[in-house]
């Protein structure tokens, strides 16, 4: 896979952390945008995942589109490398955790039980999303349409216009850039310093372009692309993203 080209410099606000993550505020809120694609809200010890869409291979394998069969087991297996490494107090999942009403009856035991693991070491917030509506019937867990923390506001879909301190996701964000030569296409993080777009954590989620009209509308001023490479973020400056036609 090819690594992102040589960032340009981004004006002040982002600062790279040995962890290969990238912190920066979020009104006024201190975050850490973690290159696996999870957000830690250090002040209130939340890990902050969106779009895991658990079950999306056997969803599609229904419809006769033959998908390897592990993308839960795969994006849980992450999940609980974030919970290792950070050891939050709680977890909030930020919609779309399960990629359709069915997918509860499709997930393997194993990945029950990992679920079950985690509700019983932290406590475990479902966000409710346009695929998951109803939030989980059977698995552990709070369900709620929109949570606060540390004066922020978390809910699956980001709103219209000025949201200050918002933190969403949906929109699945990805980062294109161009430079000698080449293009290179990682999912990112959308910020401009008043809210934030996640990154999709699952693995079979895909990844809409950050010059998309999707995004048009949602930040008062040029954001970031904070993009994930192999092993470290990078921040991204707007000027230097690239669409994809």
């Amino acid at each position: 896979m090819s690594a992102l080209p040589a960032a340009p410099a981004v004006a002040g606000g982002y600062i790279a952390s040995p962890c290969g993550g990238v912190w920066s505020d979020i009104a006024g809120v201190r975050v850490l945008m973690r290159v696996s694609g999870a957000l830690w809200i250090e002040a209130a010890a939340t890990l902050v995942v969106a779009d895991l869409h658990l079950e999306k291979g056997s969803a599609y394998a229904a419809r006769g589109q033959m998908l390897p069969p592990y993308d839960t087991g795969e994006t849980l297996h992450r999940l609980t490398a974030e919970v290792a490494a950070l050891a939050p107090r709680t977890v909030i999942l930020l919609g779309d955790t399960l990629h359709d009403r069915g997918a509860e009856g499709r997930i393997a035991d194993i990945d029950t039980a990992r679920l079950e693991a985690l509700a019983r070491a932290v406590a475990l917030v479902w966000l409710v999303g346009n695929h998951d509506a109803d939030g989980p019937r059977r698995l552990p867990g709070a369900v709620a349409d929109e949570r606060s923390v540390a004066s922020l506001t978390l809910r699956h879909e980001p709103r219209a216009g000025a949201q200050v301190g918002e933190v969403a996701g949906h929109l699945h964000p990805c980062a294109k850039v161009v430079g000698r030569g080449r293009s290179v296409r990682r999912r990112c993080f959308a910020i401009d310093g008043s809210r934030v777009i996640l990154p999709a954590f699952g693995a079979y989620a895909g990844g809409l372009n950050m010059r998309d009209a999707a995004f048009a509308g949602l930040f008062e001023t040029a954001p970031v692309a904070v993009a994930l490479g192999g092993a470290r973020a990078h921040p991204v400056a707007w000027r230097q993203l690239a669409g994809d036609c």
